[in-house]
């Protein structure tokens, strides 16, 4: 990295870090200032700015960054909260998740043709995970009763984990070297991309809670090496699986859920990491965004593309949402809360950097430019309605306080620390 592109990239880290605290609760949200920032600073305008997408280290900070927020996010969700507490989360991420895929397949293979079926589909779940960092606002706003932060805080950190398989074997199926290979051969191959990953995942993620409670236990583990630990167990967990075969990112993901719901410590560990070095890796991927892959995604603009960015920031995420809360007993308002709030970013973001290398996807290009649109699309409308929307639907509920949207949940920690209730 030249060190022009160095210096201002760590300047603009540091002046946000100056203001960070007056940018909360307001229009100016971290991910529109670093894209916007990043796509001002490119060598299509400004010029100080030289990040080459296709360089391996960019490659390597881009899967770092989704192994461990697949890890740390998963381990925050705890199993004997969903189904008793957070049922809201659970339709979203079981019936609307797929439904949000499906539509999305449909829409796509409509408004572009010559699309297979199978591309069709891994746009379609590239756009489908949602990112509570585009909307903070929503999942910290005080206005906003518990529960509906928390569902929304819920379905952000697992659907991107459960998205994952799908775009893997979306963007397998869409490769042309594998239009060849027999039914055996496909089974084969996702057997050890669905199933070895979770076995890896399981194994490392319950072993090691096990060991770090143990240690913990003893007085053996210091505080600063519990999160070194941790943050280990998330690569380690991505490695076994390599080796043996399978997919490391899945493994991460599982190896986060199995270590949070194993652990009898408190995971302050984890939640350091989640403001401090989570947000500097959030933050560079957004730069590294408004840098170099949104110039490029606007390069390759076509009307219909924006066409399908504005159908999947609304139809196709709202209506699945909307079914999947159908006889839960939530207001109307409440259907257009959660379903509108569904940003895409830091998911899609990282699943695209993973397979922009592959070369074999016809068009591999097209797919590029849509979820780069849509992208940020979202990270202007989801980031400047976070904060209004929030506050307007937090005093629609407070006239109505007998309603299940504000009914007590037990704390599940957001991305930005404990929210008290």
């Amino acid at each position: 990295m030249e060190p022009l592109t160095l210096a201002a990239i760590l300047l603009m880290l540091f002046a946000f870090s100056l203001i960070s605290k007056r940018t909360e609760g307001t229009i100016i949200t971290a991910p529109i200032l670093f894209a916007g920032a990043g796509f001002l600073a490119s060598k299509d305008y400004l010029g100080v700015v030289h990040i080459n997408v296709e360089h391996h280290t960019i490659h390597t900070i881009a899967e770092l960054t989704l192994i461990l927020l697949l890890f740390a996010d998963a381990s925050r969700i705890k199993f004997q909260l969903l189904g008793r507490q957070h049922n809201l989360a659970l339709r979203m991420l079981v019936i609307g998740l797929p439904l949000t895929i499906l539509f999305g397949t449909g829409i796509a293979n409509a408004l572009f043709p010559n699309l297979s079926i199978w591309e069709a589909g891994l746009l379609a779940a590239l756009l489908a995970p949602t990112d509570a960092a585009l909307g903070q606002t929503v999942v910290t706003a005080k206005a906003v009763p518990l529960r509906m932060r928390q569902t929304v805080n819920v379905e952000s950190g697992l659907n991107d984990g459960i998205a994952l398989p799908v775009v893997l074997m979306m963007a397998a199926l869409s490769a042309t070297e594998n239009a060849s290979l027999g039914g055996g051969e496909w089974l084969w191959f996702s057997f050890q991309q669905i199933g070895l990953g979770p076995i890896a995942g399981v194994a490392i993620g319950w072993i090691g809670a096990k060991a770090l409670d143990n240690a913990i236990a003893n007085g053996w583990a210091s505080t600063p090496f519990e999160g070194v630990a941790t943050l280990s167990l998330a690569i380690l967990a991505y490695v076994i699986a390599e080796l043996i075969g399978g997919n490391g990112f899945i493994a991460a993901f599982i190896a986060g859920m199995t270590f949070g719901n194993t652990l009898k410590a408190n995971p302050t560990f984890l939640l350091e990491f989640m403001e401090s070095e989570g947000s500097l890796l959030m933050l560079l991927t957004f730069l590294v965004y408004g840098a170099t892959l949104l110039p490029e995604g606007l390069a390759l603009f076509k009307p219909e593309y924006l066409v399908f960015a504005l159908l999947s920031l609304t139809v196709i995420r709202m209506l699945p949402i909307a079914i999947s809360l159908l006889g839960s007993g939530i207001r109307p308002p409440t259907y257009l809360f959660l379903g509108w709030f569904g940003p895409r970013g830091l998911a899609s973001i990282l699943f695209l950097l993973l397979i922009i290398e592959e070369e074999n996807i016809a068009h591999r290009e097209e797919l590029f430019a849509i979820t780069i649109l849509t992208v940020g699309l979202s990270i202007i409308l989801h980031g400047v309605s976070a904060a209004p929307l929030s506050e307007r639907y937090g005093r629609y509920l407070a006239r109505k306080p007998e309603g299940i949207e504000n009914s007590v949940v037990s704390d599940i920690p957001l991305r930005q620390g404990n929210e008290k209730h």
